[in-house]
């Protein structure tokens, strides 16, 4: 019998049913992100590229002006904002209907974002790299992804050495749920992290093993898309590895994730629409689930 948990977030009053997998459409309002960057960080682009994921089904916009690829240039908070601020507005205008998540380590940004009405905050540190983070985010009765990395984006791939990746992570997880319960934040999302402050076997074995996860109870989010561990492996471009993308997502789903971070917003649907069919016409049963 499977065991995953029907999950919901309340995203600042507005319920997201996670009973089944959904999809969170990337919008990086960046020049340097390591597949989209320039693309999108003009204005009528990224309205047309929002109008785009939502009709092909993604349940959430994650919105970000920093780029985070590795040894990618540090920027202020304030350009940070700058790049995002009347963008996001913008696009809450015209689709109100559009969770957006704002793609951020910075509570300065966090805070003005979540006073312009977004609902979600996704922090690839976890609160390791602003310690006011964690309080600004319950203050504002938000949903908290945190992330896995090790350092920072500008340092973190000198730091990917693990005995075991899976209970490393596990260990930093539960250390971080109880920070951010004592904070007082309800609605947390787990992300293992992978291709920050990780090689390519730590990212696989973290896939391989990511049904470990569902243990801590709470909503996995799976950010495979495009990265490095496909395209450096396969010696191509990020362009380049959408089938292969696709794969590893059903992977994903078949361990537990309940959210798919993903650039190609129709392809990963696909895969959730066909993943439920598996699972719910045909005794398809989940890994990890028959514990």
């Amino acid at each position: 019998m499977e065991t995953q948990q029907p999950y919901s977030l309340n995203c600042r009053g507005r319920l997201l049913d996670l009973s089944q997998a959904v999809v969170m459409g990337i919008l990086n309002l960046t020049p340097d992100s390591f597949s989209d960057g320039g693309r999108y960080n003009e204005s009528d682009k990224a309205l047309a590229q929002a109008e785009k994921m939502l009709a092909e089904g993604a349940s959430i916009l994650d919105i970000g002006g920093y780029s985070s690829r590795p040894g990618a240039q540090d920027i202020r908070p304030e350009e940070e904002l700058a790049r995002i601020e009347a963008i996001t507005v913008a696009i809450m205008s015209r689709f109100p209907e559009a969770i957006i998540s704002i793609d951020t380590f910075r509570a300065a940004v966090a805070q003005r974002m979540l006073e312009a009405g977004v609902h979600i905050i996704n922090d690839i540190s976890a609160g390791d790299l602003d310690p006011a983070m964690m309080p600004t985010v319950a203050r504002f009765g938000a949903p908290y992804i945190m992330m896995h990395m090790k350092g920072n984006p500008q340092n973190m791939q000198s730091k990917a050495s693990y005995g075991d990746v899976v209970e490393e992570v596990w260990d930093y997880f539960i250390h971080k749920i109880e920070q951010a319960r004592a904070h007082g934040i309800v609605d947390l999302i787990v992300d293992p992290g992978f291709g920050f402050g990780k090689k390519w076997q730590h990212n696989y074995q973290l896939l391989h093993r990511l049904e470990h996860f569902q243990q801590l109870q709470l909503p996995l989010l799976a950010g495979i898309s495009r990265k490095s561990m496909l395209y450096k492996l396969l010696g191509t471009t990020p362009d380049d590895v959408l089938p292969y993308t696709t794969a590893l997502h059903l992977k994903a789903l078949e361990k537990g994730a309940k959210i798919l971070r993903v650039h190609d917003v129709k392809e990963a649907m696909n895969m959730c629409k066909i993943y439920t069919f598996m699972r719910e016409s045909s005794g398809f049963r989940v890994s990890g689930s028959e514990l």
